[in-house]
């Protein structure tokens, strides 16, 4: 039987509004859930000001510690309130008694984008020591707890800081250290000096839960919860750009090895690769990875680029090289030692800062180079379905890409040209900056497109970049500043129409 096509358009619609309120419902029960474990920290009606435990993240890292310090601080009795650092304003700040930092950096010791707020309106204000009160009536007149030239002060409040951070960069732990002495200047008193963490150190953590266990008045303080990885089995590997003059990519596909049912995640989602295991398996002996590498166990982090309905997840895996020649231990074992049905421990995690979020309605503006297009495929891909439920055009999408060579380095290209072809890309620019003698990057499209950059941030757009932070991430920050405003730009990352995942 032939459907009619009134009969087909119906059948359409609904099909729409079923995958709408899939979509509405599992907001609404992250949400709830969200809800009822914040609610279970709250305090009693008499139990006093909670803990303030604040978290300034990028890609989820400080936020993911903050809730274990949160729950270890709760089970021990204490009050405690969970929030990202750019949520607070300076009357929560004033009337809290004890607060702790979780503070990541972004780059080179920015702040990260979900802590600008905070680093602008606050850290910025005055970067001036309070001068002491010259009488107890000063501090109760009409100024209350702010010096006089409106700066916030903070000498009632106790604070403890963990600064998270990369010793590869020159500016280690910068935001970290930027937040403790700008919370000192303002009068704060530290109940232990600041814990700086490279890298997610173990130790440098594990000090962490000490402070908090002499915080809490307990020697026992609860255990964190180890993160759970489990065994994955690489089912696919692709060489991406053969001759290219750049390391080598590789497209990667991966599936529990027990063949259990996918998780569930989102675009712009990571997964962490467990590098111990991966060794081990790849070689066969439990001795390969040396242990006094201070690299050797700390997980590897990637971009999903696919999603649950492509029944598998997929990867950009760029190998890298060290400086003795030798691969990098994640890259070279994920992109040639394992072999294929080889096992890999891993686990997802949520990023987010980088999920589609409140703009899934809106117009898409998505840069990125190299394996940075992981994520935003990612984003792309959830655009397709969407359209194929519902058969009807979404809010367009802008693609700025760059990598080296058109002939070897235009990744996905095929993908790529169908979704314009059916609509999902308005635009597609490519910069390949080794076609010609003068290089162009992918900033240099987005400043050549200056006036459709304005239209389509005036057009309620937002923007998402992902890739290399050396180099692409900032010359995209400063030609969007340029063209756009710094006003404009920041309250594009206030409102989180400009997402960021850059490393």
């Amino acid at each position: 039987m032939v459907m009619s096509r009134p009969a087909m358009a119906l059948l359409l619609i609904a099909l729409y509004l079923l995958m709408c309120g899939a979509v509405w419902a599992r907001q609404r029960r992250r949400l709830r859930q969200a809800a009822e474990e914040a609610a279970a920290l709250l305090p009693a009606a008499d139990a006093g000001p909670p803990v303030l435990v604040l978290h300034a993240s990028q890609t989820g890292q400080a936020e993911e510690i903050a809730w274990q310090t949160a729950r270890s601080l709760h089970l021990a009795g204490m009050p405690v309130r969970v929030a990202a650092l750019g949520e607070i304003d300076r009357a929560a700040l004033m009337s809290a008694r004890h607060a702790l930092f979780i503070a990541s950096t972004h780059g080179e010791g920015d702040a990260p984008d979900s802590a600008a707020a905070f680093a602008s309106d606050l850290m910025a204000a005055s970067t001036s020591a309070p001068g002491p009160s010259s009488s107890s009536a000063a501090a109760s007149d009409a100024v209350g707890a702010e010096d006089r030239d409106g700066a916030i002060e903070l000498s009632g409040l106790q604070i403890g800081v963990l600064a998270l951070g990369d010793s590869t960069y020159s500016h280690f732990c910068g935001f970290g250290r930027a937040l403790d002495a700008w919370l000192r200047e303002r009068g704060a008193h530290p109940m232990f000096e600041r814990i700086d963490v490279d890298r997610s150190d173990p130790q440098a953590l594990e000090h962490w839960r000490q402070r908090l266990s002499h915080f809490a008045g307990t020697a026992d303080l609860a255990e964190w919860e180890a993160p759970v990885f489990t065994e994955w089995r690489l089912s696919a590997r692709r060489h991406l750009n053969p001759g290219s003059q750049g390391g080598p990519v590789f497209h990667l596909e991966l599936v529990p090895a027990d063949g259990s049912p996918l998780p569930s995640w989102e675009a712009g989602d990571l997964v962490q690769v467990e590098i111990a295991s991966m060794a081990r398996e790849a070689e066969g002996r439990a001795d390969h990875v040396d242990g006094t590498d201070d690299d050797a166990h700390r997980p590897r982090e990637y971009t999903i680029s696919s999603l649950p309905s492509d029944g598998r997840v997929e990867l950009m895996v760029r190998r890298t090289t060290r400086e003795d020649g030798s691969p990098g231990l994640a890259s070279g074992l994920l992109t040639e030692r394992l072999p294929l049905d080889g096992r890999v421990a891993l686990r997802l995690r949520a990023h987010a800062s980088f999920r589609i979020g409140a703009n899934v309605d809106r117009p898409l503006i998505l840069i990125g180079n190299g394996t940075g297009l992981a994520g935003l495929r990612a984003h792309l891909k959830a655009r397709a379905v969407a359209m194929s439920a519902t058969n009807a055009a979404l809010a367009p999408a802008w693609l700025l890409f760059g990598e080296r060579q058109s002939a070897h380095d235009a990744h996905y290209r095929d993908e790529i040209e169908t979704w314009q072809r059916d609509g999902l890309i308005a635009h597609a620019d490519w910069a390949f900056s080794r076609d010609q003698t003068e290089r162009v990057h992918v900033q240099h499209l987005l400043a050549r497109h200056a006036s459709r950059l304005r239209e389509w941030i005036a057009d309620d757009a937002a923007l998402y970049v992902c890739g290399s932070l050396q180099g692409m991430a900032g010359a995209v920050d400063a030609v969007l500043r340029e063209t756009l405003g710094e006003a404009e730009v920041d309250a594009l990352i206030r409102h989180g129409r400009y997402r960021r995942d850059v490393y």
